[in-house]
Order: structure tokens, then C-alpha cells, then sequence
């Protein structure tokens, strides 16, 4: 599943070929997304230009405004990318796919195009500009998220005040998005890792101390595998068609078995959430 590394590689990478550009024409050729593509799309989206894009966990948010009117804001499309999918700059010309299910071409001749195999991924309509707040307090989807891994908002404090009193294990507490937003399996596994906490550990019973730690190791790993374009294990291309190449860097995702890159223990594996959970029982505690 693309987790915010790989949402946010791909809107750095289609951002500078759509904003600013106006839509010309808007071809849906499967619309059984896990939320059913609007009926009204092409009619909402034909004539509107895209402003700045922003992300909000995995969400993408994509405003649009009228013609050369900036001021006029339409709307803003919320685009999720599910399990499978991905947002892709093309050229007009180039054939679609299998399961390119959607094509928003442009004034200069670039096509945003979405590819979803799965179709767990989604595009919406929201009645808004991003910089308001009813955008984001009455849609359920945006309103109940926790703040952004690599902001202000997100330190330790938080984790120790939010852990208080709980006995989850601290890997699901962290990808709690009411918790903090976008750490996703892979890269929790990889923060504690680098934190030394063991994933088992109750939430509540770390101090503050190692949760200032653990903090520490989120922004860390999010900020390189954003630099290195995301983590490619099966589907995920960036914006401009790339793999990611974090998963060069993993140390215990997926690892299981093997020797730790940091004393050679073996890792083990485990599952927590019901999600697979690989660690170090030497260098994690």
C-alpha cells in the first residue's frame, strides 16, 4: 500500500506538470472505485485550472478554481491511492494500460493518469478550498486525523500523553492515525528499530524519554524515504513513472530471518494488529 513517503513522492513529482493548467478534458473509463467515481466529474472538472497541491496523511488534495480567476475557488478533489494505485504524468498520445482507469488531460497536452489494478483507491468531490477549515472539520475522512509526522505538532509529548493508561503494543498505538497521521507498517517497524523499542512493548509503558526517541526515528525515516522517492515492494510508481528505492535501506521490514544490520541477531518475526511485525531481540527493548 503507497504510505505517505510514496504520497508524498507522488505529489512533488505531479505537482509542477498540473498546477496552474487547465483541464481540457476528463476521460473515466472504470468507475468502481471503492467510492463510486461522481457521476457529474468531467462536468466539475472541464474549463477549472489546479492550484497548489497538497497532501494531508495519504490523502491528496487537489484544488481547482475557475479559468484565469484564482480567487474563484470550484472545489477540491480528494484522491486516495488504496492499495494499488497511482497517479502518473503522461503524454497525450500514450496509450493506456490495463486498469488505467482514468485520464485528466491538460491545456499543454500532459495527462494525469490513474492506474489502480485493485480499485481499493478513490477520487472525490469536496465543496471547498483546502485552506478552509469546514474542508476539513465536516469531511469524516480529514477530520478525525492526527497531525502530520514531520510537523510541529508531532514530538514525543504527544506520544507519551496519548500512550497514558494504554496496553496496545506500541507498533499499532503508532500507526494510529488519530495518533499521528501516515506511519505506516513499514516505516513504524523501521522507527523502532532505530528507537530500540521493542513493537510487543504496551504503549503505556514507555517513558518519555525513549517516546522522544521514537518521535526522533518517525521524522527521520519519513524524511529519507521521501528523498529516495518512497519504498517499492510491488506496485508503487511516483508521479513520473520511478520506482521508489527506500526498500534498499530497510533494516528489518520484510527481513525476517535474516542477520540485523547492526549486531547480526536474527530477526524474528511477529504479528501485531494482525499486521506482520519483524524486530531485533537484541537491539530493541
Amino acid at each position: 500500500m503507497p504510505e505517505l513517503p510514496e504520497v508524498e513522492t507522488t505529489r512533488r513529482g505531479i505537482a509542477p506538470h498540473v498546477e496552474g493548467r487547465e483541464i481540457r478534458e476528463v476521460i473515466v473509463r472504470e468507475s468502481r472505485m471503492r467510492t463510486p467515481v461522481p457521476t457529474d466529474f468531467d462536468d466539475r472538472l472541464i474549463g477549472a485550472r489546479f492550484g497548489s497541491l497538497q497532501r494531508r496523511a495519504k490523502y491528496l488534495l487537489l484544488p481547482l478554481h475557475d479559468g484565469e480567476d484564482a480567487s474563484h475557488e470550484r472545489g477540491t478533489l480528494i484522491w486516495h491511492l488504496g492499495m494499488s494505485g497511482s497517479l502518473r504524468i503522461v503524454r497525450l498520445g500514450e496509450m493506456p494500460r490495463k486498469h488505467d482507469h482514468i485520464d485528466v488531460v491538460l491545456d499543454d497536452g500532459v495527462i494525469l493518469r490513474y492506474h489502480d489494478p485493485r480499485r481499493f483507491g478513490f477520487v472525490d468531490w469536496l465543496r471547498g478550498s483546502v485552506g478552509e477549515e469546514n474542508l476539513v472539520s465536516e469531511d469524516p475522512r480529514l477530520s478525525r486525523l492526527g497531525p502530520e509526522p514531520l510537523s510541529d505538532a508531532f514530538d514525543g509529548a504527544r506520544l507519551f500523553d496519548r500512550s497514558r493508561g494504554r496496553r496496545i503494543a506500541v507498533k499499532p498505538f503508532l500507526m494510529d492515525n488519530a495518533v499521528v497521521v501516515g506511519v505506516g507498517n513499514i516505516y513504524a517497524a523501521e522507527a523502532l528499530f532505530l528507537a530500540g523499542i521493542d513493537p510487543r512493548t504496551a504503549a503505556g509503558r514507555i517513558s518519555r524519554e525513549r517516546y522522544d526517541r521514537l518521535a526522533a526515528a518517525c521524522r527521520e525515516v519519513l524524511a529519507a524515504a521521501i528523498t529516495q522517492g518512497g519504498t517499492t515492494l510491488r506496485d508503487f510508481v511516483s508521479g513520473t513513472g520511478e520506482p521508489g528505492y527506500f526498500a534498499q535501506r530497510l533494516n528489518v521490514y520484510g527481513r525476517h530471518g535474516e542477520p540485523c544490520r547492526r549486531c547480526g541477531a536474527e530477526l524474528r518475526l511477529v504479528t501485531l494488529g494482525q499486521r506482520a511485525s519483524v524486530f531485533c531481540p537484541d537491539c530493541q527493548h
